[in-house]
């Protein structure tokens, strides 16, 4: 799940308001007015595993792959396994119900205005707001795919192979077709078969048509792989900072499961503050709330996150993390020139400011 917002999908509140708009948080038993109400997000994390269902069916010649192809590795017995591929991390804003302001605007009065997420994250004041372009790393594993070997077809048992009684002779007559397909495809590519393709293209069909039995036959013996590859989302929202935090869990059979699940192995998150605002008591957070009196954004943290499975790193990354942070005010003023009005831009995933112009 990729944290993307569409300029389509985003509220525009544009009010007449007063000389001077005023701010002040949301109580929600308080009835409200003209005005604009909106959130401040905290960070939550999404990760996002790649996770792939092989379903392996051995070939019924597997037994004598090594006697008449010389192939060792083959798949001996059915089997359906997962593999755990490449994990991502990306941060998230999720609105915070504990820091929810309005914006109150008079009457007959040119306002600001204001672009909101759907779900009332701010985005821009006085500027139409347009998202990022997502990174490359963003959007990867937004597309499915599936791959598999193709199972063989049935065109490659011949008369002489299903004529054959037992499955040791069937192995054998088999493993004949193939050198033949490969004598046949040699001959043609060296000039030296008896009815040569009459052009390019022709040869070309008829050596894509040799290698597709060959490939076919040669299954008969190898078995046949079929991978099908699925993505799943990991939310987490932390308070602080976390050591050796089950994530979720993993498991070859089953793939990928809850945290609590005790059938697979987990996958842990650590998270490390890298930049964090000063801690104050009781007293000082009171007055510096009371002093909020504009318009409020977030000044983030900074955390560094590993996500670690089987003591090997799968994921190392350094965010903008607004738990560790602080929250400070635009004056309202600042917003309301007439001839020359600030706009400013936010971050609606971490509530701080992108841009002011």
């Amino acid at each position: 799940m990729k944290f993307k917002i569409s300029v389509s999908g985003l509220l525009l509140c544009a009010v007449t308001a007063m000389a001077q708009t005023n701010v002040e948080k949301v109580i929600p038993t308080k009835a409200s007015g003209d005005g604009i109400t909106y959130s401040l997000p905290r960070t939550s994390f999404v990760v996002n595993a790649e996770v792939t269902r092989v379903t392996v069916k051995a070939g019924p010649y597997y037994r004598y792959a090594e006697r008449y192809l010389g192939i060792k590795d083959v798949a001996t017995e059915d089997a359906v396994y997962h593999e755990l591929g490449k994990v991502t991390l990306t941060g998230k804003g999720v609105p915070d119900s504990d820091n929810t302001y309005k914006i109150e605007f008079r009457q007959k009065t040119v306002a600001p205005f204001a672009y909101l997420t759907p779900d009332g994250l701010l985005c821009a004041i006085n500027e139409v707001y347009v998202p990022e372009e997502q990174t490359p790393e963003a959007v990867a594993g937004t597309e499915e795919k599936s791959r598999a070997n193709i199972p063989p077809s049935s065109s490659v048992y011949t008369e002489e192979l299903l004529m054959a009684g037992s499955i040791a002779r069937q192995a054998e007559v088999a493993a004949k077709q193939i050198y033949h397909l490969r004598e046949s495809r040699t001959d043609i590519l060296t000039g030296d078969a008896e009815n040569m393709p009459p052009d390019g293209e022709a040869m070309k069909i008829v050596i894509s048509k040799l290698e597709e039995q060959e490939k076919a036959l040669t299954r008969l013996f190898t078995g046949v792989e079929t991978r099908e590859t699925d993505w799943f989302d990991v939310s987490i929202l932390p308070e602080d900072e976390l050591e050796h935090e089950v994530l979720f869990r993993f498991s070859s059979r089953l793939g990928i499961l809850d945290a609590d699940d005790l059938g697979g192995e987990p996958v842990y998150m650590n998270l490390t503050a890298l930049e964090r605002a000063p801690e104050l008591d009781p007293k000082e957070a009171e007055k510096k709330a009371r002093s909020l009196k504009g318009i409020v954004y977030n000044v983030p943290g900074r955390a560094r996150v590993e996500i670690i499975r089987n003591n090997r790193t799968l994921v190392k990354k350094e965010l903008p993390f607004v738990q560790f942070g602080t929250r400070e005010t635009l004056a309202p003023v600042l917003l309301e020139d007439k001839k020359q009005p600030v706009k400013v831009l936010f971050y609606p995933e971490t509530g701080a400011i992108r841009q002011i112009k």
